[in-house]
């Protein structure tokens, strides 16, 4: 009997085996991803700020006096970017709204 019981356990423990070394290197893939995209993370982000800049100025720049040919369709988006124009308007030098529509400060 022990010899069978042996050999149901082997594959058993084979397939844990398997399981924690996919694990590990779940982990490594991790931290590998992590160490290299580590020098760029502050470059990164600044890029990702810059496209939010670009993207609320052409939302709003109707407000401002810019033409904006698709401004009817930016239009449904304003509730969803308000709370991000406070930071926006800050960041573009401007202390108080530019838009006498939306009070943030």
């Amino acid at each position: 009997m022990q010899g069978t019981g042996a050999v149901r356990t082997a594959p058993f423990l084979m397939e844990v085996e398997q399981i924690e070394l996919s694990e590990k290197l779940k982990k490594l893939i991790r931290y590998y991803e992590e160490v290299i995209s580590l020098p760029h993370k502050r470059e990164i982000a600044a890029e990702l700020r810059d496209e939010d800049d670009l993207f609320l100025l052409l939302l709003y720049s109707e407000m401002i006096g810019i033409p904006n040919p698709v401004y009817y369709y930016t239009l449904e988006l304003y509730p969803y970017m308000i709370e991000k124009f406070h930071d926006w308007h800050l960041r573009m030098g401007m202390e108080k709204s530019p838009l006498t529509g939306i009070r943030c400060c």
